[in-house]
């Protein structure tokens, strides 16, 4: 099977995919870096393979496009069921699934770059007052993460002792929120499952500052 993957070095929700990818031990054989920051996504030449003009995608086999991160790695658990990314039982995989929406739909959208753009282009916020707005999103989702993983069954991660995909978003949430300046070491649980997380080759190698292209240190 041939895998195209269109990701980008900084992109959180790449960075899940990746991740994704790296733990069911596909490689992709195609990887098209489209740069955010250079407006590369609003080109037709994307704009044909993923009409809201987002990263990541991904196509197999030549086929129809899969978008959305989320949607992806669902795809990947489905179409490769091994290593497991989601508990057995229901109750698990809901649980799993929930602490992903925190990080994936209540936070990360939050601070995107096209939503800082609008917010500093549209409705001329200055720069410090739209991290400000990045910042208070990011410390909701990890409050209400905290809250959760402090409670069974919690394990050495997210759920239990084996990793989910809750593991996988935790990791872009705590990355991304590092890319802010957010103090994640304020969310001990939160902490404690990323630098174990980041004790697997998987997550290891997936990291943002691991891409080609990506520079040695981050700025905003």
């Amino acid at each position: 099977m041939s895998v195209k993957f269109y990701a980008f070095w900084r992109s959180i929700a790449s960075f899940r995919v990746r991740i994704a990818l790296a733990v069911k031990g596909v490689k992709p054989d195609e990887i098209i870096d489209i740069d955010l920051l250079k407006g590369k996504q609003r080109e037709d030449s994307f704009h044909a393979v993923n009409p809201q003009m987002l990263i990541p995608a991904l196509i197999e086999d030549g086929g129809q496009m899969l978008f959305q991160s989320m949607a992806i790695m669902e795809y990947l658990e489905e179409t490769r069921p091994q290593p497991p990314l989601l508990p057995s039982d229901p109750f698990g995989r809901a649980r799993v699934r929930g602490l992903c929406q925190i990080f994936v739909s209540d936070s990360h959208p939050m601070s995107v770059p096209r939503v800082r753009n609008y917010l500093t282009g549209e409705l001329k916020l200055d720069n410090d007052t739209m991290l400000k707005w990045v910042r208070h999103w990011q410390n909701e989702a990890l409050r209400a993460a905290e809250t959760h993983l402090s409670q069974k069954p919690t394990g050495k991660y997210c759920h239990g002792d084996s990793v989910t995909l809750a593991d996988v978003c935790l990791a872009g949430q705590v990355v991304g929120s590092g890319f802010f300046d957010v103090d994640v070491k304020a969310y001990p649980n939160v902490t404690r499952i990323y630098d174990s997380l980041m004790q697997i080759e998987a997550f290891a190698k997936s990291h943002p500052l691991k891409q080609p292209g990506a520079p040695a240190s981050i700025s905003h």
